[in-house]
């Protein structure tokens, strides 16, 4: 073992220590991983940020812009609805259909992309059914994981090694030839999940904290029934303003009649005013939907907000001036030239209009309105501005514009099978469809930035980095002889199976692609030399480097792990049993599809 092999063993193993005792944030540890590089000689200033410009990086920052147009535009919260409306709030059922979406999805759109894409969603589907985000993002990043095993296209590690194949000698991989062994193992994984797997995840953050996160602070709003409302003449019960909505009916306002209280079967009239109570995404979304005709009280239309009206949550302190007042009496539109749109009081619901609340210590208005105009609100009635919201308030008429986006990527992803000459790389894909949702408005240049979760680009380019410092020094190959010469005497399903452990282990430091296409070159010619089926090896090490489940280090599962609010061990106590298992399925089937 050379002086430099040495030198990188020994920092990959300080560097696990350091990403497994978390007193060092993940980034934090990857920039010094990074310097020591640099420091010990063993990369160049150049070699060593290279991975800072890897297209991955590009890739993922783009994935992240264009989610947060799917956020925006409420597609997300569709998507959502639907499988809540599947699963409810069975933390059973919604593991399930988390990770059978994210398995078909991947198959197809990668592992990565359908992480991206589905981590909003599943976010707010934790949030709408009260279950933990970390009982469910894990599975969908492993789900994701393994349904790109099943086609060629389902992971760039797939078509890398195919590719490769090709200047071995061997005939690459056609469309659906990993697809059998495939099928097992995402089917054996979402059994060992489901049964063992969701039992070991972490459930972790206090109720208060899970609910701000998530913004699932309740407040109660008024909204009107047009004339020409399709809801007049139903009763609460069929207008399903609840499952539709996710809004309670807490009172209905009809004329003189005053309060009626909202019985299921009471009938709903034209001018109607009703008092709902849900959360604040819930409440801004309900004029917007389509083929709704029932509408707030208030206007908050994209175009009035921007044309300088935003929205703002400011919290009433003790010794404000608007205690113990109404919003009627005040005057207070009049007076400040501001909108309340909607009022929250910790564990209590309003049976009367807004206007005629009596204010109390703790409250939270909705405010609509310029931002010149709050400041002297806040100033002079003794208010705390909490949060500006204006930047995660829906945009449903953008959303043709988000998923044009999107599919803009998507069709240049799939582009290499499309029946024309083009073949657009993954990196111009994800930023052609940036485009269209800057082009469009539907993300704003002021928003780009701040859609991107940097830290998780630092971890992966570091990777990167350490990476090449692998193949150059020559650890990956000593690492491989190593295994040859270990298991070697013992048959050849044995060297098959070390080939898998060690291309797992090299999936940890390295991308998935650097590790299979390091080891399938030495895979082929150990097959070679001792008169075996080289395909078979080939094969093996596909599926080792495509299941990377031991660490947070593999792109889909850096993705979630911040949310999840997971540690590196959840990774490596869950992960290593769906590692072994995936392994048997490997060891068991590529020998009997493919034979030795």
């Amino acid at each position: 073992m050379t002086s430099s092999i040495a030198i990188v063993l020994a920092l990959l193993v300080v560097a696990v220590v350091l990403f497994a005792s978390e007193r060092i944030p993940v980034d934090i540890v990857t920039i010094m991983l990074v310097i020591a590089l640099v420091v010990t000689g063993t990369l160049t200033v150049g070699d060593a940020f290279a991975g800072f410009g890897n297209e991955i990086i590009i890739t993922i920052a783009g994935l992240f812009i264009l989610t947060s147009g799917l956020v925006k535009t409420g597609v997300v919260d569709v998507v959502g609805r639907r499988l809540h409306a599947v699963a409810g709030s069975n933390e059973f059922l919604l593991a399930a259909l988390v990770m059978a979406v994210g398995a078909m999805s991947a198959s197809i759109l990668k592992n990565t992309t359908t992480t991206a894409m589905f981590l909003p969603v599943v976010l707010g589907l934790a949030a709408r059914a009260k279950v933990r985000p970390s009982k469910l993002l894990m599975p969908l990043a492993f789900g994701a994981i393994m349904g790109g095993t099943c086609t060629l296209i389902g992971t760039s590690t797939n078509l890398a090694v195919s590719g490769a194949m090709s200047r071995l000698g061997l005939a690459p991989y056609t469309l659906f030839e990993l697809t059998p062994i495939g099928l097992a193992i995402v089917a054996g994984g979402m059994l060992y999940m489901l049964a063992i797997g969701l039992r070991l995840l972490p459930n972790r953050g206090g109720a208060e904290s899970f609910t701000e996160q998530y913004y699932m602070r309740e407040y109660t709003s008024e909204v009107l029934v047009l004339d020409s409302s399709p809801l007049i003449g139903k009763t609460l019960e069929e207008a399903n303003i609840a499952g539709k909505f996710d809004l309670q009916v807490v009172g209905v306002m009809r004329g003189k009649s005053g309060r009626i209280a909202p019985s299921a079967d009471e009938r709903v009239e034209a001018g109607d005013l009703l008092l709902v109570q849900g959360r604040l995404e819930d409440i801004l979304r309900v004029q917007s939907e389509a083929g709704i005709e029932i509408k707030p009280e208030f206007e908050l239309s994209d175009t009035v907000l921007e044309q300088g009206g935003e929205l703002f949550e400011v919290l009433i302190l003790r010794g404000s001036s608007l205690l113990g007042r109404t919003l009627k009496g005040l005057k207070f539109r009049d007076r400040y030239d501001l909108k309340v749109l909607a009022i929250n009081r910790h564990g209590v619901t309003f049976l009367s209009k807004m206007s005629t609340v009596a204010l109390r210590f703790g409250d939270v208005l909705l405010v609509q309105g310029r931002r010149e105009k709050i400041e002297p609100l806040v100033t002079e009635t003794n208010l705390l501005l909490l949060e500006d919201v204006s930047q995660r308030r829906g945009r449903a008429h953008k959303r043709k514009w988000a998923i044009i986006g999107f599919m803009v990527f998507v069709l240049g992803a799939l582009s290499p099978l499309l029946p024309f000459d083009v073949n657009i790389p993954l990196p111009v894909a994800v930023l052609l469809g940036v485009l269209v949702l800057l082009a469009s408005r539907t993300v704003r240049s002021d928003e780009l930035y701040n859609a991107v979760e940097w830290r998780l680009l630092v971890l992966i380019a570091g990777m990167i980095s350490f990476g090449v410092a692998m193949e150059r020094t020559g650890a990956d190959t000593y690492l491989a002889a190593l295994i040859v010469d270990t298991v070697g005497d013992y048959g050849s399903v044995a060297v098959l199976a070390g080939f898998f452990v060690l291309t797992v282990a090299l999936t940890q430091p390295m991308s998935n692609q650097a590790a299979a296409l390091v080891v399938l070159p030495i895979a082929v010619k150990t097959a070679l030399a001792l008169g075996l089926n080289p395909r078979t090896f080939a094969v093996a090490v596909t599926y080792a480097a495509s299941c990377s489940f031991l660490t947070p280090l593999e792109p889909a599962c850096v993705l979630i792990y911040t949310p999840g609010e997971y540690r590196f061990m959840d990774f490596v106590k869950i992960g290593s049993i769906l590692t072994l298992i995936v392994f048997a399925i490997v060891i068991w089937l590529v020998p009997i599809l493919f034979p030795l």
